[in-house]
């Protein structure tokens, strides 16, 4: 693809002097430490708050390497997919309403490139804010429940966990194609996002859902046998390339 190089290389300062790398690095891990000390600490918060105003009572499920686990995987999933979103929602959009797209495939740069810069560098992105928020959360946990879990199945849900959003993050930017509006493609994406959530609940459809295959990544970090999620895990792994080849096709019928 003529021009990725500069282009991913362009993409990539503009995260950095944006602010946005650091935006999402501090995301991830604040809640990444935030899940493990929830787990940890909320009942005995809980218990010390009612005990001072009366009596209050309040039910809380006692600390454990599940809860944990799943504190950091339900936090880090759902601010991640809102990272994501907010990431890619002006990728082209913006480009095509400032006509600054136009500008730069004047030059020796493809189309696909172009699109293909914008993907792997937010992608990137949060990558990087995967490793920092599921790193201190692995961290935070080891200290707080000293027990065997696998550091490869934890590596796992930390894989797929980022996979999950770079789901979203090419979703979002075919919306961004499609659109000359940031916001319409936000819309767009999270109306996705309100599908595939409804879609993961349904007990037939769901395990094949980006959704849906968070649940086998947090057997895997727990050690526990995860079932046949393997074409499930290729199913999403083949849709990235698939919506990108979508959003390329609409791209290169545009005129900008």
């Amino acid at each position: 693809m003529m021009g990725f190089r500069v282009l991913l290389a362009k993409e990539l300062r503009e995260q950095f002097r944006t602010g946005r790398l650091i935006a999402v690095a501090a995301v991830f891990v604040l809640f990444g430490i935030l899940g493990p000390l929830t787990d940890r600490y909320l009942k005995e918060i809980l218990d010390a708050v009612g005990s001072q105003s009366g009596g209050m009572t309040f039910t809380v499920p006692a600390p454990s390497l599940q809860g944990d686990l799943t504190q950091v995987l339900k936090n880090l999933s759902q601010f991640g997919i809102v990272c994501a979103l907010l990431l890619a929602m002006g990728a082209v959009a913006w480009e095509k309403e400032r006509g600054t797209a136009g500008m730069i495939l004047t030059k020796p740069a493809s189309r696909a490139s172009f699109l293909a810069a914008k993907l792997v560098a937010i992608s990137l992105n949060l990558a990087i804010a995967t490793l920092l928020g599921c790193g201190l959360g692995y961290l935070y946990t080891a200290l707080l429940y000293p027990s065997n879990f696998p550091f490869g199945g934890y590596v796992a849900m930390a894989a797929i966990l980022w996979w999950t959003m770079v789901v979203f993050v090419a979703i979002t930017l075919l919306g961004s194609t499609l659109t000359r509006s940031a916001m319409a493609a936000a819309g767009l994406a999270f109306i996705a996002f309100l599908v595939l959530g409804i879609l993961a609940s349904i007990p037939m459809i769901g395990p094949w859902s980006p959704l849906g295959i968070l649940t086998p990544a947090q057997h895997l970090a727990l050690g526990e046998p995860a079932g046949d999620f393997l074409w499930p895990l290729v199913l999403n792994l083949a849709l990235v390339p698939v919506l990108f080849g979508l959003t390329w096709l609409v791209f290169r019928r545009q005129e900008l």
